[in-house]
């Protein structure tokens, strides 16, 4: 006998984008073999586009460029052979390349007060659903914006744009082939909003007034180019220009200031796009005239047998008029009288008091003198007792600074002159900051050294430097730098030190903690600026910056915090450095709306349900619809990766019950589930059948059974439900018997048998690799029996 031809390989059903290559191919055992392709049940002989070629034992149907019409269920039939499969065309939304990258390459920039209308020009199998989001909220109509949506294109407009309306906007494209999002900038420019208050008096005298400001939280998108201040003497009308101040500069002094006369005080910023409102200050009075403070406590410099030296620094207080002087008192320890030292005040900051007792301990207190008087006395010097002068060491000599850098000084200085043996035995450094009144101990040296360097120094500092040396008795006195010196450090521009630590993107699971640090240099330090969509922070981020780095921390992140963060580096020059990254904040999906059961087709049920709201923010989220036959029996799933709101079941068996349930899914999880609470049912139809009755004519009416319709061969994927069926006919009706591989079906509860008039079917639920095999129905009665066969094959999972 001549062997049969089998299928090595079958077709396999494909899914391709339309205007995409598409084939379909099967290789059979024999060369000899002519085909013939089916398209829906129906032969192909040609059809535009589409190729039949053969290749020794392969057969294909090759597609150049997919369309609509391509899409269908396809079958190969030669020889002994069969084998069927399906074409899926997708086409997901699609928006011009070239319009994509400058719609998302550029930022939409518009002034405050014009209008915008962004319009995007989309193909793709309709229906097509646009939604546009900002902030991860749905935009929908108000009395500001509009969304038009047609089948070609969508568009939002805003006929009068605010700063409000900065940030990231998104436009989500979608239907059943697919999801396309597409992220777009707005940029809205105005004048600034008024500088940040209140208004602080940093000095207030009879001669000037200082105000102090911050710059605007909103700069209008454009950078603030300076400042003008402005003036009203209180009880007055009119507004006086005083003078503006550079964009760099929050302080602004006027001398032209009357004695006790009060004030009001206002600031404007200016950028390009115009003139803030104006930030106005409370009443600012201009104080009358008032005498110094009390001096820092006089020290002593030196002390001889009768005469005893001391100086002091200029009070930190001076009150409203220059110091013309200065008044020395003296005491003996333990008394309570002070004593003038001299008749009047002295100008100098140092004075040798003479004709003092030997041997006895006195202190000295200092009052500055002004206009308005004499102010309060210095507290007490150290006691300091008149002495042998031979004793302690003289006063170093040249003392100067050698060299300076960023971080370090360099002092050199001479040996004191010697005299009476007062011989050097080493040389003690002290060092003071300009703003601190007390002297710090550096360094002590031996008597051959001449020189030292103080390093560790603070960059932009001021520092004071004195040298004693030291004797058998103590210091001598001190020799101290009448200038200061100021510890710069080399200029190096603003720039961010981005390595493998600092992320682009950052996804971060809702609730969880949002921080990141960004490590930068610059020398001076620059000023750090964090925004969020172009915005200042909101209140519930928290900025910290220092040692280098600067820290963005949100405790409990929310939704609303995804968007795109801006920090910029801007030193005094107006030099910026930026650095961007985009924060996506997500969650598990909510749950589905209710579910909706219709049978819109006989026997089939299609499954609506109200999307999840976290279709919103979420760009991955898909459903998944399962199915269960009582109300305890295990979920089974029907679909997966669903991405729009619908499902349709092809295999639904009437009279039984069923339970359907809906989960949305994203990369972090699944939703808890909606479903149904009662089951669906499709009532069997009993079909009706008359019989008309025949005059007996006296002869045998039994008749053998037999297949007026016999069983088919199937090819069903692993987990769907498989139908079987055949029609029988004979007298009397014949009794109807299952059998698989030989095995009688009837009492095995995995199948379900009927037999409405002559119309047998069995159900299997859902196939798996076990249930492949030959299928045989025996119809029988008393005339005799009749057989109908047929094969079930199984296909991997959908």
């Amino acid at each position: 006998s001549v062997p049969r031809c089998y299928l090595n390989k079958q077709l396999a059903t494909v899914r391709v984008l339309k205007g995409e290559p598409a084939e379909l191919s099967c290789t059979v055992s024999k060369d000899n073999v002519t085909g013939t392709w089916f398209k829906d049940g129906l032969k192909l002989t040609s059809m535009d586009g589409v190729v039949f070629e053969k290749k020794g034992l392969v057969h294909k149907l090759i597609i150049n460029k997919a369309d609509d019409i391509h899409a269908g269920k396809y079958r190969f039939e030669g020889g002994d052979v069969k084998t069927e499969a399906s074409i899926f065309i997708e086409d997901p939304p699609q928006v011009d390349k070239v319009l994509l990258k400058n719609l998302t390459s550029v930022p939409t920039v518009a002034k405050a007060g014009q209008g915008v209308k962004l319009r995007i020009p989309f193909e793709g199998r309709l229906p097509i659903r646009a939604t546009w989001l900002k902030d991860k909220m749905e935009l929908a109509d108000d009395t500001r914006i509009r969304v038009d949506k047609t089948d070609t294109f969508t568009m939002l407009s805003i006929p009068s744009c605010e700063r409000k309306d900065c940030g990231d906007y998104k436009v989500r494209l979608k239907n059943d082939s697919g999801v396309l999002e597409i992220n777009l900038k707005l940029v809205v420019i105005d004048k600034p909003q008024p500088p940040a208050g209140p208004i602080k008096v940093v000095e207030s005298s009879a001669n000037d007034i200082t105000i102090q400001w911050k710059p605007p939280k909103d700069d209008g998108g454009k950078p603030v180019q300076r400042y003008i201040v402005e003036r009203q003497q209180v009880g007055k009308n009119d507004w006086e220009t005083l003078g503006e101040t550079p964009r760099s500069c929050s302080t602004f002094t006027t001398t032209k200031v009357e004695e006790d006369t009060s004030y009001y005080f206002r600031v404007r910023a200016v950028n390009a796009e115009g003139t803030s409102d104006a930030l106005e200050s409370g009443e600012v009075k201009a104080v009358g005239k008032a005498s110094p403070g009390a001096p820092d406590p006089p020290e002593i410099v030196s002390a001889s047998r009768d005469t005893i030296t001391i100086s002091w620094k200029v009070p930190r207080k001076t009150g409203t008029s220059q110091i013309v002087g200065y008044v020395v008192q003296k005491r003996k320890k333990g008394t309570m009288t002070w004593l003038p030292v001299t008749n009047a005040p002295i100008k100098d900051k140092k004075l040798k008091v003479t004709n003092l007792k030997k041997g006895v301990q006195y202190e000295f207190r200092v009052a500055a003198v002004n206009a308005a008087g004499t102010g309060d006395a210095s507290d007490p010097s150290q006691p300091v007792c008149t002495r042998d002068p031979t004793k302690s060491p003289g006063q170093v000599q040249d003392l100067k600074v050698s060299s300076c850098d960023g971080t370090s000084v360099t002092l050199t200085w001479s040996s004191p002159e010697v005299r009476d043996g007062n011989a050097v035995k080493g040389y003690e450094v002290e060092l003071r900051p300009s703003q601190s009144p007390s002297w710090t101990k550096c360094l002590t040296l031996p008597s051959d050294s001449t020189t030292c360097t103080l390093k560790g120094l603070q960059a932009r500092q001021k520092y004071f430097l004195r040298v004693r040396a030291l004797g058998d008795s103590g210091a001598g006195e001190a020799a101290e730098l009448e200038a200061f010196v100021e510890a710069t450090a080399p200029v190096v521009p603003p720039r961010f030190l981005i390595d493998d630590t600092v992320k682009s993107s950052l996804v971060i699971r809702a609730g969880n903690t949002l921080r990141v640090n960004i490590p930068f240099e610059g020398s001076p330090e620059p000023v750090v600026t964090w925004l969020k969509d172009g915005l200042p922070l909101p209140n519930r981020a928290v900025t910290k910056t220092e040692a280098g780095t600067t820290q963005l921390l949100v405790g409990a992140a929310e939704l609303s915090d995804s968007g795109s963060y801006t920090v910029e580096l801007q030193d005094g020059s107006g030099k910026r450095e930026t650095f961007s990254f985009q924060v996506q904040i997500t969650d598990v999906p909510q749950s589905p709306g209710p579910l909706r059961l219709e049978e819109n087709v006989p026997n089939t049920v299609t499954v609506t349900w109200e999307p999840s709201a976290s279709e919103k923010w979420e760009k991955n989220l898909y459903y998944t619809v399962l199915k269960r036959e009582s109300q305890k029996g295990l979920w089974r799933v029907l679909g997966d990766l669903i991405y729009n709101n619908k499902f349709t079941f092809t295999c639904v068996v009437p009279g039984r019950d069923y339970y359907f349930r809906v989960v949305a899914k994203n990369n972090l999880g699944a939703s808890a589930p909606s479903e149904t609470l009662q089951p669906w049912r499709i009532r069997k139809t009993k079909a009706e059948f008359r019989v008309k009755p025949q005059k007996y004519r006296g002869v045998n009416h039994n008749q053998h059974p037999r297949f007026l319709v016999p069983l088919k061969p199937h090819v069903v994927v692993t987990g769907s439900e498989c139908h079987m069926s055949c029609a029988v006919g004979g007298h009397p009706p014949p009794k109807i018997t299952w059998y698989k591989d030989s095995r009688d079906l009837s009492k095995d509860p995995n199948y379900f048998c009927t037999n409405d008039f002559g119309v047998c079917s069995l159900v299997i639920p859902g196939v798996t690799k076990q249930d492949a095999g030959e299928y045989m129905v025996e119809a029988s009665n008393e005339v005799g029996r009749a057989f109908s066969r047929a094969f079930l094959a199984i296909k991997g999972t959908r």
